[in-house]
């Protein structure tokens, strides 16, 4: 048997990568963490040492079905067919993505 875990993809999901350096550029920001965290101080300058990545992405929830090892080609077939079974896919979704396959005994 194999189990196989995915996810509903949807048109509204939004999966990107940022730099620290433009989170703290964007002035609404560097606002909002001065007067969060030195309220009422001037001359303030918010700064970082190194260069990192801040991820914004959907949350997703995992679903999880089995099927025989017999049926690994269609795979992705049977997720979406699983997925339509249970009323998981929205309007705005359209299909899913596999997260992972586990082979069990």
């Amino acid at each position: 048997m194999i189990k196989v875990s995915y996810t509903v993809i949807c048109k509204n999901d939004i999966n990107k990568t940022l730099s620290l350096a433009d989170i703290l550029a964007n002035e609404k920001v560097e606002k909002s963490i001065k007067s969060e965290f030195a309220k009422g101080l001037r001359n303030l300058v918010v700064s970082h040492k190194e260069e990192t990545e801040v991820f914004l992405k959907t949350q997703k929830e995992v679903f999880e079905m089995t099927v025989s090892k017999n049926d690994f080609a269609d795979l992705l077939e049977l997720a979406e067919e699983d997925a339509r079974k249970h009323k998981r896919i929205k309007k705005e979704c359209d299909g899913v993505e596999l997260v992972d396959i586990l082979t069990i005994e």
